[in-house]
């Protein structure tokens, strides 16, 4: 298996089901073996039946069950995970349409590395902006690539899973320590996904930099000097973004 694609969803049945109709980018390229895991957290909004209806389509494993949040279904998602590689495409995240040509890349990588690609960015009203992948170093400042355009080697998400503490940066701090225990940033051509920029770690943009100057100071043991200005830098971003969406 070469893709585990972990859903984490919650009271999102439509997001669910857009999530699922863009799998169909990656079906239509027969070489590309590929799983489906769907973690609800119990929503009784249609969601568990409506996956219950595939009939395992596209390897589909799922569990509808209480969790403790985003982070802490995600790694129920990652002790599911059958693949070499992850990426975390949640309920209403899509991916883009020549996603396939970039998953293909993944099968001469090795298990060592963080392959990152792009991104589109949907801030409603036709409004799209491309995030495109950076280099590797920009981890001392922020993820080098959006969270879902980063396909993780399963073998390091099961030794460094998302941790709790962070509430809304754990997918920052998970790349960090990866990166800190080895785990390069490989970058491959092409648009990974799509998605809205509403998520939690956009409306809550003060926790989002104090968690991120946490993750720089205590796992990437960068000075305090540049933890402070990488903060300052990224509160005037992330409220940009922030304004820019509630436009």
């Amino acid at each position: 298996m070469l893709l585990s694609v972990i859903t984490v969803a919650f009271r999102n049945y439509e997001g669910v089901v857009k999530t699922w109709a863009s799998l169909a980018h990656l079906a239509h390229d027969p070489g590309i073996e590929f799983e489906w895991i769907v973690v609800d957290g119990g929503s009784a909004d249609g969601t568990a039946e409506f996956l219950e209806n595939l009939n395992g389509e596209y390897s589909l494993r799922y569990i509808s069950e209480k969790d403790k949040g985003i982070y802490d279904a995600m790694n129920k998602g990652i002790e599911m995970s059958r693949g070499r590689f992850a990426i975390f495409l949640n309920s209403g995240d899509v991916f883009h349409a020549d996603v396939a040509n970039s998953v293909r890349q993944l099968a001469t990588q090795k298990d060592n590395a963080m392959v990152i690609g792009d991104a589109m960015l949907d801030f409603g009203d036709g409004h799209q902006v491309r995030r495109s992948a950076k280099p590797g170093w920009y981890i001392y400042h922020s993820l080098p690539a959006s969270h879902q355009a980063i396909f993780f080697p399963v073998s390091g998400l099961q030794r460094y899973p998302y941790d709790l503490q962070y509430r809304v940066s754990s997918d920052y701090a998970l790349a960090a320590k990866m990166y800190k225990e080895g785990y390069s940033f490989k970058r491959i051509k092409g648009l990974i996904s799509e998605f809205s920029m509403g998520g939690v770690s956009t409306t809550n943009n003060l926790e989002l930099c104090r968690d991120a100057k946490n993750v720089q100071r205590q796992i990437l043991r960068v000075p305090g000097f540049w933890a402070e200005f990488s903060h300052l830098l990224r509160l005037r971003t992330t409220g940009k973004t922030k304004a820019l969406y509630n436009k």
